[in-house]
C-alpha cells in the first residue's frame, strides 16, 4: 500500500531547512517528497548543479544522510561504484545486508546532455539505483543556458530572442522515452502537484530490482521568469496541456497514471512564463502552432503506447 500523507508528514526531513535554493524553487519540494517516500537508509550521489551548490556551501550542509558531490556528468557512475562496493562488502561478510536505497539527484543538464553516456552505461550494467532528474529545463545554476530539455522557442542566455532567432530552435529530447528504451525495470515522469502519484512512483522505483529512472518537472522562477508562488500551478498546467504527461513504464508496460480532465491549449502554459513572452507577440503564431503540433503528436504517441485509443 502507498504511504499515507499522515505517515509522510511524521517522517524526519533528510534535507534540512536553511538551504539556499531560491524562493519558489521546486527542487526542495521534489527532494523532500522523494526522500520521505523512502523508509530505509539512503545514500545520495548529487551531480553539480543548483541543488548541490545551494545545499552545501562550505562548511555547511543541509543533508542528514550520506551524500556525495559529483561533477556534472558522473553521478550515475559514482552511485554504481558505491552500490558495487557495498555488494562486495556483503559478499566478504564485512557488513550485513540492509535495504539501502542508492539514489542519484541530478539536473536536466547532467542527465539529458553531459551525463547521458554515464547514465546509459550504468543502466546497461544493471546496477541497482534510483535516478531522479530534477528537470528545470535549462542549465540554471550556471546562468540559464539552454539544455537538451529546454522546449523549442524558450528564451535562454544561449538561445536569445531577437531579429535573428526566436528562442531555442531545437525540440527538446524525450529523455523519459530514451531511458525506457534501455529496458529498465521502471521509468516514470512525475510532477509536484500530483504528490500521491510521485510518491507511488518513488516507492515502485525503490522496490524494483535494478536501475530505475524518474523525470520530475521542476519549475525555476528565475529561469522561467515567473513569480515565486507559481511552481505548483505550472506543474498542473504542464500536465493539463499534455506537455508533461504523467506516466510510467513498469517492466515494459506503458501506463498513463493521471489524465487531464480537459486538454488545455499549450499557449496557456506559455503565457505565465517570461521566457516565452516573445511568442505571444504578433508574427510568432507559426512557432506557437509548431509547439502545439509537437505536443499533440507526442501525446498521441504516448496514448498509443499506453493502449489508449
Amino acid at each position: 500500500m502507498p504511504v499515507s500523507l499522515k505517515e509522510l508528514a511524521t517522517r524526519q526531513d533528510r534535507l534540512a531547512t536553511g538551504h539556499r535554493l531560491c524562493p519558489g524553487c521546486a527542487e526542495p519540494i521534489i527532494v523532500r517528497m522523494v526522500l520521505n517516500s523512502i523508509p530505509g537508509p539512503v545514500i545520495i550521489a548529487n551531480a553539480t548543479g543548483c541543488l548541490e551548490v545551494s545545499s552545501t556551501p562550505y562548511p555547511f550542509s543541509s543533508w542528514k544522510v550520506p551524500w556525495i558531490h559529483n561533477a556534472f556528468e558522473n553521478a550515475a557512475s559514482t552511485i554504481s561504484g558505491v552500490e558495487a562496493a557495498y555488494n562486495s562488502l556483503i559478499r566478504q561478510g564485512k557488513v550485513k545486508d540492509q535495504d539501502i536505497t542508492f539514489l542519484v539527484l541530478a539536473g536536466d543538464g547532467s542527465t539529458y546532455d553531459i551525463g547521458l553516456q554515464w547514465l546509459s552505461g550504468a543502466v546497461e550494467r544493471g546496477h541497482r539505483f534510483v535516478y531522479v532528474c530534477l528537470n528545470n529545463e535549462a542549465y540554471m545554476n550556471t546562468g540559464i543556458q539552454r539544455s537538451g530539455a529546454t522546449p523549442i522557442g524558450a528564451w535562454t542566455t544561449t538561445s536569445p530572442v531577437g531579429s535573428a532567432m526566436s528562442g531555442k530552435r531545437e525540440l527538446r529530447k524525450d529523455m523519459t522515452a530514451i531511458m525506457a528504451a534501455h529496458n529498465m525495470p521502471y521509468v516514470a515522469q512525475g510532477a509536484i502537484h500530483a504528490w500521491r502519484d510521485l510518491v507511488t512512483k518513488v516507492e515502485k522505483a525503490v522496490a524494483a530490482r535494478g536501475p530505475t529512472f524518474i523525470n520530475v518537472l521542476s519549475a525555476c522562477p528565475l529561469g522561467w521568469k515567473v513569480d515565486s508562488d507559481q511552481a505548483v500551478n505550472l506543474s498542473k498546467l504542464a500536465m493539463d496541456t499534455c506537455l508533461w504527461p504523467l506516466y510510467e513504464v513498469d517492466h515494459g508496460q506503458w501506463k498513463l497514471t493521471q489524465m487531464p480532465k480537459a486538454k488545455v491549449a499549450v499557449s496557456e502554459w506559455l503565457k505565465p512564463q517570461g521566457r516565452f513572452a516573445h511568442l505571444l507577440r504578433p508574427g510568432q503564431e507559426a512557432l506557437v502552432q509548431t509547439i502545439q503540433a509537437q505536443v499533440d503528436a507526442e501525446w498521441e504517441t504516448l496514448k498509443k503506447r499506453c493502449g489508449i485509443a
